[in-house]
């Protein structure tokens, strides 16, 4: 894919998006679907996908944006469930497919059967985080949903390495495959711990917001490839070393903040926007490399339904059993609704990172052609098929977002904290110095911040001491679990823009 090509594609894919989001409709599928519309149009260019693209310059920005925005607490809170579905799911389905579609397509070896499986098993949440964020889907579901998409593709990327091995003669068993997981697993997760402390360290002595967002743009690229080079888990790496910048950015300075949200955002929406079209653009290639027949693609949709069906069969024992088998666990969390569970169960859209591991397969790969048929199926089936009923059953399910009254309690009690932590900072750096109608307007402006009302209030000196105070009280609730993450960057962010209009020249 030359430049022109790539740029071609950015600003169409950016123009759907637009239209998405004018009609308030799911940009990722409506992508997809102007795609396969364009593939077969006369003049359109070749828009072929090309793996190493995807997977060294578009995966790490998406992992590391969205591990940035994530949650480090919820996912250590919620990390035994999340394992479940980015370990155990993706080899289970792995097994599950693989074994499927050997018995659907018989030409196909059990080994190259088992690369497609791990091709397929690791979805992508892109789609339906966006779906449920928009419906107000419950803050534990996004957690999962998002918390899977974190790990499961270091999971299936293994797992489909030591298939090709099996599959192509090299000599890789079973046994090697796991001892080799487990290197790059706790591997990649150390090199990206390591990188996420030494680009804290030096951003806080940086004190300089565009270098800081600078050097945070190199830190995807950095991390994956460091991983890699050291045989480990880049994508882990990428993972690990967003979630430890992304939970200490409070105490980082508010312009880095600021910026790098907006930055990320952006890059986010031109990323996701390029790939959904990419998927899309491919059926005409994959049709002719493929020589697809009626019989072989209906062997494709036995493939699609087994990875759907997996994934629900896998969800609900995964969800109860360890409930039943230990107290602990059943002391320490309500066990979720079942129509909750199904939810998670039908958000198993695939991604370009499936299309991606599957075009770079060896050309000597047994029956290569129709694993590339069979991951794009599946792809493009569980994006259009659950992806376009997401939205409908949730709302027949009703599945709803309760953690908004939670959430305004605990920041009303914090907040009222952070305003006596406040006016207690204040009283020390006024110190009898500052006008009496000075020091009594901050201590107003305090009090309106407990119950929940903004300002626009000027005064530099010691509101900013006073907005020091604040943040170290919000940012030791969210420590303690008095506050979610997501009600801590609300209000974190209020409080850097008010900092920000406090330091403007």
């Amino acid at each position: 894919m030359e430049g022109v090509q790539i740029l071609l594609l950015l600003a169409g894919s950016l123009a759907v998006t637009a239209v998405a989001r004018r009609l308030d409709w799911p940009a990722p599928l409506l992508l997809v679907a102007v795609g396969l519309a364009v593939s077969f149009a006369p003049g359109v260019p070749d828009f072929r996908l090309e793996p190493e693209l995807v997977l060294v310059i578009v995966l790490p920005p998406l992992l590391y944006s969205s591990a940035l925005d994530s949650s480090y607490v919820n996912i250590r809170r919620n990390i035994r469930p999340i394992a479940l579905l980015a370990v155990g799911l993706v080899l289970a389905t792995t097994l599950g497919v693989g074994l499927v579609a050997h018995l659907v397509i018989p030409a196909l070896p059990l080994p190259a059967a088992l690369v497609l499986g791990a091709l397929v098993a690791p979805p992508d949440a892109v789609a339906a985080v966006a779906i449920g964020r928009k419906l107000g889907l419950p803050r534990r579901i996004m957690t999962l949903l998002t918390g899977e998409s974190l790990v499961n593709d270091a999971t299936a990327l293994t797992a489909y390495k030591v298939a090709v091995a099996a599959a192509t003669g090299e000599a890789m068993s079973w046994g090697t495959g796991i001892v080799t997981f487990l290197a790059a697993s706790v591997g990649g997760t150390l090199i990206g711990y390591l990188i996420g402390v030494v680009v804290h360290w030096i951003r806080l002595r940086l004190r300089d917001s565009l270098l800081e967002s600078g050097l945070g743009m190199l830190v995807p690229f950095g991390a994956y490839l460091i991983g890699e080079a050291a045989q480990t888990s880049g994508v882990l790496a990428v993972v690990a070393a967003g979630l430890y910048l992304g939970h200490n950015a409070p105490r980082a300075g508010y312009a880095t903040r600021l910026q790098e949200t907006a930055v990320w955002r952006a890059v986010d929406l031109l990323l996701e926007s390029w790939v959904f079209g990419l998927i899309g653009l491919q059926l005409r290639f994959v049709l002719a490399d493929s020589g697809a027949t009626w019989p072989l693609f209906g062997a494709a949709l036995v493939v699609l339904l087994a990875a759907m069906v997996i994934r629900i069969l896998w969800m609900y024992p995964g969800t109860y059993v360890p409930r039943l088998l230990s107290a602990k666990i059943r002391a320490r969390e309500d066990a979720p609704a079942p129509r909750a569970v199904f939810i998670v169960a039908w958000t198993g859209m695939r991604g370009v990172v499936s299309l991606a591991a599957a075009s770079a397969l060896p050309l000597t790969m047994p029956g290569r052609d129709v694993i590339v048929l069979c991951t794009f199926v599946v792809t493009v089936g569980t994006l259009m098929v659950q992806g376009l009923s997401l939205p409908g059953l949730i709302r027949l399910l009703g599945v709803r977002n309760d953690d908004e009254r939670v959430d305004t309690a605990a920041e009303a009690q914090v907040k009222a904290t952070a305003a006596e932590a406040a006016v207690a900072r204040l009283a020390e750096a006024a110190d009898g110095q500052a006008p009496e109608p000075v020091v009594a307007r901050l201590k107003a402006l305090a009090e309106h911040r407990a119950k929940g009302e903004t300002t626009a209030a000027r005064w530099k000196q010691l509101r900013l001491t006073m907005l020091v105070a604040e943040r170290e009280v919000f940012l030791a609730a969210r420590d303690a679990h008095e506050i979610d993450d997501e009600v801590f960057r609300r209000v974190q962010r209020e409080l850097d823009l008010e900092e920000a209009a406090l330091t403007r020249e």
